[in-house]
């Protein structure tokens, strides 16, 4: 039976597939500079879904005792699809899947932007922890966030190297008015 909490991670799931095979990047794009960061992250994710299924189904650790609880983890799962999908639209034609400069790309610096360099993953990690969160084993939680903080540094560690190859100095400025993806901290 597809509970509520399942069908929030499978759309999650759905959400990211489509987005992937939609918003690539292709030959026409100026620079690819991805560095298997693409396949790194999605291998990372399926490895760790698994293992923090594993995890929840035999070590009995929970994050809550109450099962409606559970339902945090789905509203977070639904805000974060919603937020990932307002920032990849708010960046329209610059954004894709992998790390690539396009043609007459242009930094944007407002919306979302204004606040964050990387809202779209700031929504990914809240997603996985809304899935973790939906598993109710603490375990879970630290494994899924862990590893989607890790594999999401790393990414940005390439964008950012690439973006400011691209911008230079425009790019340096809009790093010191910034954070990368929690607001205020990091």
């Amino acid at each position: 039976m597809l509970t509520l909490a399942n069908f929030a991670c499978v759309a999650l799931i759905v959400t990211e597939i489509i987005l992937n095979r939609l918003l690539r990047s292709n030959s026409s794009d100026k620079k690819r500079e991805d560095k298997h960061s693409t396949g790194i992250i999605w291998l990372a994710m399926f490895l760790v879904i698994l293992l923090s299924v594993f995890i929840s189904r035999f070590i009995h650790l929970p994050i809550y005792l109450n099962a409606r609880v559970q339902y945090l983890g789905v509203l977070i799962i639904f805000l974060a699809i919603i937020f990932r999908l307002l920032a990849v639209f708010s960046l329209g034609k610059f954004f894709t899947v992998d790390v690539a400069i396009r043609e007459d790309h242009r930094l944007k610096k407002d919306g979302l932007y204004k606040y964050l360099r990387h809202p779209a993953y700031l929504a990914s990690l809240m997603s996985f922890i809304g899935m973790a969160w939906t598993f109710n084993n603490w375990i879970s939680l630290f494994l899924m966030t862990v590893t989607t903080f890790m594999v999401l540094n790393h990414r940005i560690r390439i964008e950012e190297q690439v973006l400011t190859e691209h911008f230079g100095v425009e790019y340096l400025d809009y790093q010191r008015t910034t954070r990368k993806i929690i607001p205020f901290i990091y």
